[in-house]
């Protein structure tokens, strides 16, 4: 199965997981919110490769049966992947943040979908996932 990389809507209690990305110019949506996630690497499956770069870029391992809702997505320059997972709000106190970006925070999902500076793709990728859960 070929894809290109894979996020996380991440629920901490009823709050989102965010990342704040790196401000340099040379990356896509520089300064915006961002969800855990990444580049594939190797020959990963879409779970491993989100799992990894949750791990690596906040410190929280998860389980893949933590993942209740996977979607693909097709795009002009490669497949991806969007998944979810709710924990309890207490692994908020386990995140260790990593070295990419600038900070991460905890934003109602309502809150993440009005922000001027929400990453838009992620944005209209959590409105399918509300749209079917009924948490919206």
């Amino acid at each position: 199965m070929s894809f290109i990389g894979a996020k996380l809507a991440l629920f901490l209690g009823e709050h989102l997981l965010v990342i704040l990305r790196d401000d340099k110019p040379d990356i896509p949506f520089p300064g915006h919110w961002d969800f855990p996630g990444g580049g594939r690497e190797e020959a990963e499956s879409p779970e491993a490769c989100v799992l990894r770069e949750t791990a690596e870029e906040v410190g929280l391992r998860l389980d893949p049966a933590d993942l209740t809702y996977a979607r693909r997505y097709s795009r002009p320059a490669g497949d991806s992947w969007f998944f979810a997972a709710h924990l309890p709000p207490e692994r908020a106190q386990a995140i260790v943040f990593g070295d990419e970006g600038q900070g991460w925070d905890l934003m109602l999902p309502q809150t993440y979908l009005a922000h001027p500076r929400a990453v838009p793709n992620f944005c209209s990728r959590l409105q399918d996932y509300l749209g079917r859960t009924r948490l919206g």
